[in-house]
């Protein structure tokens, strides 16, 4: 087995084995060995596709690594089964699209003995089809040391571009960048179908931003627009603004009438 985040480190848990767990599986297969836990029926033919061996949260929690892919209405409750069950010196690491509630819940009720990154990959399985090499992801150290080891590994075994933060600089950026992502990417598929003929640069790019995030999870999309604490605050001004161009246009239109 190749070297890692920790020497002594062998074994990975996965906690929700989703589109995303089954993405990081796929990719930590030749580094770990791979337990996961998802209440879901009809995973066994991917976990076996995948060398992941399907287990209860109690046995997944006892590995060395404890990867959380749970959805955010899940995700106290996983932790709380996992703080009964981890193991002394265990990494324990999230991968969820909001950082500052998992963290305050992480380190509200994980012991002491355990240490604690929250993470958020920036792709997906749409994002990552073609590989993850080059891609994105934050690590927010919340306890313990050890996060400067996950950020090597993940930069120099998986080529991630690794960016240290913290779960609050996290979710004010992201509630711009994914917050009105999602959410313009929401309107403008209920306005569907869109024009694919005679189309420009610009709404070919839309259309692929759109692309790769029209068929995550509904809960997802709820977890980025309700669960970061910034985001209402974005949606707020993105939809003034949209109404006062609105009504700026409306004006516009009224005068040229009048002339």
């Amino acid at each position: 087995m190749s070297n890692n985040c920790g020497s002594q480190i062998t074994s990975l848990g996965i906690v929700g084995f989703g589109a995303f767990g089954q993405l990081a599986a796929l990719h930590l297969g030749q580094h770990f060995e791979i337990s996961a836990y998802d209440p879901s029926p009809g995973l066994a033919t991917v976990a076996k596709q995948l060398g992941v061996r399907l287990t209860s949260v109690h046995a997944v929690s006892q590995a060395d690594v404890i990867l959380i892919a749970a959805p955010m209405s899940s995700f106290e409750q996983v932790v709380s089964e996992i703080a009964v069950a981890c193991k002394p010196g265990a990494l324990i690491v999230d991968v969820g699209s909001v950082k500052v509630v998992p963290a305050e819940i992480m380190r509200r009720l994980l012991p002491n003995h355990v240490d604690i990154v929250a993470t958020h990959p920036l792709f997906g399985p749409q994002s990552a089809g073609t590989g993850i090499e080059g891609l994105k992801i934050a690590v927010c150290p919340i306890q313990g040391t050890r996060h400067a080891r996950l950020a090597a590994f993940l930069h120099k075994a998986l080529g991630l571009n690794v960016i240290m933060t913290t779960p609050e600089y996290h979710d004010q950026e992201l509630a711009v960048i994914q917050g009105l992502t999602h959410l313009i990417a929401k309107v403008l598929l209920r306005m569907g179908p869109l024009p694919t003929r005679m189309t420009t640069k610009s709404f070919d790019l839309l259309s692929d931003a759109i692309s790769m995030v029209q068929h995550d999870a509904p809960e997802v999309f709820e977890a980025i627009e309700t669960a970061n604490p910034y985001a209402e605050t974005v949606r707020r001004q993105f939809f003034d603004l949209a109404a006062s161009l609105s009504v700026e246009l409306e004006n516009s239109i009224k005068d040229t009438a009048v002339q």
